[in-house]
């Protein structure tokens, strides 16, 4: 009996240390979560809320990495995943003299059974053989998965060449990109993915720049160009070859014209096809950056929402960000598009309401951004999948509700908010969802930060650039965006920077609400954009699927009814400009206290671009599906 004991007791021990092993420690920014016999959850009130987890079906690893066998045929795709069943359309990818190379897709499917597809090159050949492969035994395969219920799920490219035996192997391929990132007049980063470590270049002219080691995540820096010059690029790997083409930036401060495009909330629509690849309205979206291509846009700003989102597994949210990458990838391929965050690049942690008993999983579940956060956070995700400028803001560690000065408990704002010049345009690009719990209800209870609000760090950091632009003689115009509006108009009035007038919404850090509520911070906002500067052009948002401008004075009723807070005197007229309307199922304008102040709505897709040339700037809103022309004014 005593040997049964002392085994037990150590079997119990062991078990102990083990779990003290597997627990993830938890910031001590947030409050009320904690690990019982093993199991992580939200305790309310003794009731214990345990975390949720998840088996995606779809994700970037099953999918956009398929295991590849040759065949007698053609070669197998196996999805590393018995559930997933479908079909697969599948076609050649021409290249060379092609400026927008994609698949050109065969006159039939191959059905994907148990997770494994084979697709025939017997289809292939002969007239149907435009890439010359049964010559050079090479092939550009283009596929696309399209599931059970008729959804398609990703469009992807693989690189296949012969073996000694006659049968075909995966080569090195390119999973995304090349993409052209943070243009200046004399630099640019082109980043791209590769599906095997190798060491790639990129030829421009005479010059070859390249990878040190081998990766599969590439970025390479281009340097010594010439201001508004533009250059062909080879991109080289491993026997493999691609050309495009970038432009450089004019020199800081030249005036002369040019044209930028802006837009946002491309995830999912209706309709079917692709108004849903898997979280992208990327029918939508394609439109949107070739009609930019089309214009001439210098640069693409592009501020949330890329697609559906809200995901538990950064697995399933880097496939997501795949599609919106693969579908902006033909403006991309040949000029920047800078990214922001939006509400749907949330990642989180799911806590199980215990005892729920109703029907929606909204109520039914507690919400908060992902840790550890230098892992698996909204932010850190995000800056995995762009190659965005990076500022001198860290974090909102060090902040005075910052519950510990020695250990990081706060995402990182790395690649998230930044800010970035062309010619005599400046854009100051922030995060308005940053560490964002997403069940509102719930912050008092787990702390976090609620949707539109910007915490104290980053309205420092926003302030100190304002003025940096604002000393800038090369700097004439200033651009500030950033996902939710200040002044929701349709679909958010029970959000944003608003939710319906009450003010008690704020972040609580470590159980502890913040000083300033969701309007008071609205308004320190704008008196840094309004009464701070004279370059402020226009505040860009998304967030609601619609276009709108909104005209703000001091004559715009601007708060609830029952305020009894300081108010804002603006000692200027300034525009807040709503453009969700990538895609995602739209929203009707709503009653507002400012509404009649609203001199613009449309429910239209909308690509907004914007002409700079010296001290006067154009504004141009199209529908990308039809061209029609919603708006053009003069805005300076």
């Amino acid at each position: 009996m005593k040997t049964f004991r002392k085994i037990t007791t150590t079997l119990l021990l062991f078990l102990s240390l083990y779990h003290q092993a597997q627990e993830i420690k938890v910031p001590k920014s947030y409050s009320h979560i904690k690990y019982k016999d093993g199991i992580l959850g939200v305790v309310d009130k003794k009731i214990f809320h345990p975390e949720k987890k998840s088996n995606p079906l779809y994700t970037y690893t099953k999918i956009a990495e398929p295991v590849v066998t040759g065949t007698e045929n053609g070669v197998q795709l196996d999805f590393h995943d018995e559930r997933i069943n479908g079909k697969v359309s599948y076609g050649l990818i021409k290249v060379n003299n092609v400026k927008y190379p994609g698949p050109v897709f065969f006159k039939r499917t191959v059905k994907v059974k148990n997770g494994k597809v084979e697709i025939p090159f017997t289809n292939l050949k002969g007239k149907y053989d435009f890439i010359d492969w049964e010559q050079t035994g090479k092939v550009r395969l283009g596929y696309r998965y399209i599931n059970e219920k008729g959804q398609v799920i990703y469009d992807g490219r693989l690189n296949l060449k012969k073996d000694k035996n006659g049968l075909f192997q995966e080569d090195i391929s390119l999973i995304e990109g090349p993409f052209v990132n943070q243009v200046t007049d004399e630099n640019l980063v082109i980043s791209f993915k590769t599906n095997k470590n190798v060491i790639a270049q990129i030829r421009v002219n005479d010059q070859v720049y390249s990878d040190i080691v081998p990766v599969k995540e590439h970025e390479i820096s281009i340097s010594g160009l010439k201001p508004q010059t533009s250059y062909n690029y080879t991109l080289l790997y491993d026997g493999w070859k691609e050309t495009y083409q970038l432009t450089t930036a004019p020199k800081k401060g030249c005036r002369s014209k040019f044209t930028f495009a802006y837009a946002s909330d491309s995830r999912a629509g209706q309709g079917g096809g692709e108004r849903d690849l898997y979280g992208v309205n990327t029918y939508v979206l394609k439109k949107m950056m070739m009609l930019a291509g089309y214009k001439n846009a210098a640069f693409f700003q592009f501020t949330g929402d890329l697609m559906t989102g809200y995901n538990d597994s950064n697995n399933k949210q880097n496939l997501q960000l795949l599609n919106w990458k693969h579908a902006a990838g033909n403006y991309w391929h040949y000029h920047p598009v800078y990214v922001a965050m939006g509400n749907h690049e949330s990642i989180e942690r799911i806590f199980k309401r215990t005892g729920y008993k109703g029907h929606s999983y909204y109520f039914g579940h507690i919400f908060v951004d992902k840790f550890p956060f230098d892992k698996y956070s909204a932010e850190k995700t995000f800056a995995d999948n762009f190659t965005m400028p990076v500022s001198n803001l860290k974090s909102e560690d060090g902040n005075k509700y910052d519950p510990s000065k020695k250990t990081i408990d706060f995402p990182s704002y790395k690649e998230n908010v930044y800010d970035y010049t062309y010619g005599n345009v400046a854009m100051i690009v922030m995060n308005s969802n940053y560490w964002y719990a997403s069940s509102t209800a719930d912050i008092p209870l787990t702390s976090g930060n609620a949707h539109g609000y910007i915490m104290d760090n980053q309205l420092q950091w926003l302030k100190k650039t304002i003025a940096k632009y604002e000393a800038d003689k090369d700097i004439d115009h200033i651009f500030v965006t950033f996902h939710t509006p200040a002044f929701p108009n349709a679909g958010h009035l029970d959000d944003d920077m608003w939710y319906n007038g009450n003010n008690d919404i704020r972040p609580y850090v470590a159980g502890k609400p913040v000083d300033k509520g969701i309007i008071e911070r609205r308004d320190e906002i704008l008196d840094i954009l309004i009464n701070k500067s004279d370059k402020f052009v226009a505040l860009l948002c998304g967030d609601e699927h619609n276009y709108s401008r909104l005209e703000v004075n001091n004559n715009t009723p601007i708060y609830p009814d029952n305020w009894t807070g300081k108010k804002i005197k603006f000692k200027r007229p300034f525009l807040q400009i709503t453009n969700g309307s990538s895609g995602a199922p739209y929203y009707a304008l709503e009653k507002t206290p400012w509404r009649k102040f609203v001199k613009k709505f449309s429910t239209l897709h909308a690509l907004m671009l914007f002409t700079v040339e010296g001290q006067h700037i154009d504004m141009e809103v199209i529908n990308p599906d039809t061209f029609e022309v919603i708006e053009n004014i003069r805005l300076r």
